[in-house]
């Protein structure tokens, strides 16, 4: 059936579990309701914004967008951290309600030493002991003291997958081996990022084909079914996570999903985020088979059966795979929008508003104070801080600054910091307790009483969530 959407952009969805399966999603496709990109083609307005209101970390400017999608960045500033952990959390929400038989499970970031000394991987040793065992090696660099060390080292995580995998027969316990039933898990993870995808110059680059480490936190949950409904499942699944995805965005249209087959002619599907420069994978949908488990745990089949009806089957995996990064990124494109500037006269001059979604909002409300005596309004604004932190509200202390700006400057700032709410705190307030309540979505003024904000701010993160 149809979804709706906060901008009634509609969507064919995968027909529930035992249903036949409907026409997929075509990718890219814009139903109506979607609007064109408020944007320039390459993003350098936002780029600029989200380094400025340090969304995202760089030196003296901003690092290309090419870096943060490779991994290989100095990684996210405070709101954009503060962003990231919420999508996090947005997550877990879903994971683990959704589904009573889903359990968080944790890996440790590295595995136990590679079984086979030419294995593929990025591998934890030590400087010291790597020299030594050079110089232990004498004339053959590749010989058997360096070769002993290589295969001795522990091995960074490029996927939650095999930690999670390691965790099954464990959690199978937890359920009576009922199938179905799901692990998840948050985490960083690491890969090779080729000198060429990263934002190091060509004229510094002292190699030609240098490989430096990259790393992105990713979710996943690892869904355990019979092979009986495994295909069931996967759509489901599939109409789950797009669903969540385009949940959150301004333009649910810009996420989209495709379907493709492994070599081994297994089944999955990419949901893409349509970035300017072209379509980019935030999630990997994928039927594993039996394969993987059998490869964990050889000679050991009996373990690993569970219980579908009154028959004992190896489970099939479905792994949905999530990159949390490149989710950043796309609901940052997605919530950017330009408007009138009313600071200035002149044509074509737009401030830029940051319309992220509530729940991902890394602060809901703004505290800064207006004419009045400053030392009595920073004490209002520091009682009010601590009320609305205890209550689980964002904050952020606009009335420590000490630099005097104008409020349209005020709101500028806070627009681009994507903060829903501006509470402004006067002499008026010190009077009759009303304060101005200014709305980043609308822009609207209201006066509120000081001692309902606490119960509108609360009522107003809540009902986010059913957004």
């Amino acid at each position: 059936m149809a979804l709706g959407s906060r901008q009634s952009c509609r969507w064919c969805g995968r027909a529930a579990l035992g249903q036949p399966r409907r026409r997929r999603v075509p990718e890219r496709a814009e139903p109506a309701g979607c609007s064109a990109r408020p944007y320039s083609a390459g993003g350098a307005e936002l780029l600029e914004v989200c380094w400025r209101r340090r969304f995202l970390r760089g030196g003296a400017g901003p690092v290309p967008w090419r870096a943060y999608l490779s991994g290989r960045h100095p990684g996210f500033g405070p709101l954009g951290a503060a962003l990231r952990a919420n999508l996090a959390a947005q997550w877990w929400d879903s994971a683990l309600p959704m589904r009573e038989q889903v359990f968080p499970v944790d890996a440790p970031l590295h595995g136990p030493p590679g079984a086979l000394r030419d294995a593929q991987g990025l591998r934890l040793l030590h400087p010291e002991t790597l020299r030594e065992a050079c110089q232990g090696s004498g004339q053959n660099p590749g010989g058997p003291a360096l070769e002993e060390v290589m295969g001795a080292a522990e091995v960074l995580r490029e996927s939650l997958l095999p930690g999670v995998l390691a965790q099954y027969v464990s959690c199978l316990e937890l359920v009576n081996k009922r199938l179905p039933f799901g692990l998840a898990q948050v985490g960083v993870c690491f890969h090779s990022v080729p000198e060429s995808e990263h934002s190091v110059p060509e004229s510094e680059q002292q190699n030609k084909n240098p490989t430096r480490i990259g790393e992105r936190t990713t979710s996943l949950l690892a869904w355990f079914s019979s092979p009986r409904t495994a295909g069931q499942w996967l759509d489901y699944w599939l109409r789950q996570r797009l669903q969540w995805w385009r949940k959150f965005a301004v333009g649910p249209c810009n996420f989209s999903s495709s379907d493709f087959q492994d070599e081994e002619g297994r089944r999955g599907f990419k949901l893409h985020y349509s970035f300017p420069w072209g379509t980019e994978t935030i999630e990997t949908l994928k039927n594993l088979g039996d394969t993987e488990l059998l490869e964990l745990y050889p000679g050991e089949r009996s373990k690993l059966l569970g219980r579908d009806g009154r028959k004992n089957v190896i489970p099939h995996v479905l792994s949905m795979n999530g990159n949390l990064d490149r989710g950043v990124l796309a609901y940052l494109f997605d919530s950017l929008q330009l408007v009138e500037n009313p600071l200035t006269a002149r044509k074509n001059s737009q401030r830029k508003v940051l319309k992220l979604h509530p729940c991902l909002a890394p602060l809901k409300v703004a505290l800064d104070v207006g004419k009045g005596p400053t030392t009595e309004l920073r004490q209002v604004c520091q009682g009010l801080f601590n009320e609305l932190t205890e209550n689980g509200i964002s904050v952020w202390p606009g009335y420590l600054e000490t630099l005097q700006v104008s409020l349209e400057q005020l709101y500028t700032k806070y627009d681009e910091m994507s903060i829903p709410f501006m509470v402004l705190i006067s002499d008026g307030t010190l009077e009759n307790g009303v304060v101005q309540l200014r709305s980043r979505d609308t822009t609207m003024k209201e006066m509120m009483h000081i001692s309902r904000l606490k119960d509108f701010l609360t009522k107003f993160v809540t009902s986010a969530k059913n957004m």
